[in-house]
């Protein structure tokens, strides 16, 4: 089976993420959350918040920023993922939403930079 180029970027920017986060005290509870309406990349704690973090990996040259990917229709689908995990944890936690933004070399995959944005959206009521 042939990985996409697209998939195995993807792939390295959640790893780099999730190193990134544990490197900063945050504790990984799951990653690939999944449901039929959505998916959420990494969800993670850090003290009493519980993260829901999208992770958006790009290689040099792209115009735009990559949380500029992570539009309404977007947001809309992670909250209710979000939902779905919090009442299945049976949790009331504190959660915020975050964005990952992962800068790779084009060739060779290896992490340039990440750009973690807390707060990146809010739910509005």
């Amino acid at each position: 089976m042939i990985v996409s180029t697209a998939k195995k970027t993807g792939d390295k920017g959640e790893d780099y993420t999730a190193a990134y986060l544990k490197k900063n005290g945050y504790k990984i509870l799951c990653r690939n959350y999944r449901k039929s309406y959505g998916e959420i990349d990494i969800i993670a704690s850090k003290g009493s918040v519980i993260c829901f973090v999208e992770v958006k990996t790009r290689h040099g040259g792209t115009i735009s920023q990559p949380y500029e990917a992570v539009d309404f229709r977007k947001q809309s689908k992670i909250i209710k993922t979000a939902t779905a995990y919090l009442i299945e944890s049976n949790t009331e936690s504190e959660c915020r939403f975050d964005v990952s933004e992962v800068f790779v070399d084009k060739n060779t995959l290896k992490l340039d930079r990440i750009n973690y944005i807390e707060n990146a959206f809010i739910i509005d009521n």
